[in-house]
């Protein structure tokens, strides 16, 4: 996706939690703790992975998206398909999504990363605020209102 920024991997936190689970130091139940609501947005709005279940080894995991903004509305705190996402990249000016892994066996779950979608990369890009009419444009169209 080409507004994607502002990008947080947390594949370093990941690999330290797993350390910790395999040296026995953490138990399986305190990371294996997915919410019935999570299990079930990963069943409906989920993306399978190719990637194994890194504690049971059982089933691929599920990326779920969950998206966050102001201009969202109802719609804050949703999970939906990555695909819907690029939609609403044009759609809205600027929204926050999450992205957890989940094994729907065991009840894995971790946030793998984080990013800023929304038409503001694209007004901003363009070498400040042009036709498009970026967020300063906007913000004094609205003041003169």
């Amino acid at each position: 996706m080409r507004t994607q920024r502002q990008v947080v991997d947390y594949a370093l936190r990941r690999r330290a939690v797993l350390r910790e689970v395999y040296a026995g130091r953490v138990g399986t139940y305190e990371v294996c703790d997915a919410s019935p609501y999570l299990l079930s947005a990963a069943k409906f709005h989920g993306e399978p992975s190719d990637e194994r279940c890194p504690v049971c080894r059982r089933e691929h995991l599920t990326y779920v998206h969950y998206i966050y903004g102001d201009e969202l509305r109802q719609s804050a705190g949703q999970a939906r398909r990555k695909a819907e996402l690029s939609v609403l990249a044009m759609t809205f000016g600027e929204f926050q999504v999450y992205v957890v892994e989940v094994c729907r066996s065991c009840g894995w779950n971790h946030l793998a990363e984080q990013y800023l979608l929304g038409r503001a990369a694209l007004a901003n890009s363009g070498g400040g605020n042009g036709p498009g009419g970026g967020t300063r444009t906007r913000l004094r169209r609205e003041a003169a209102e």
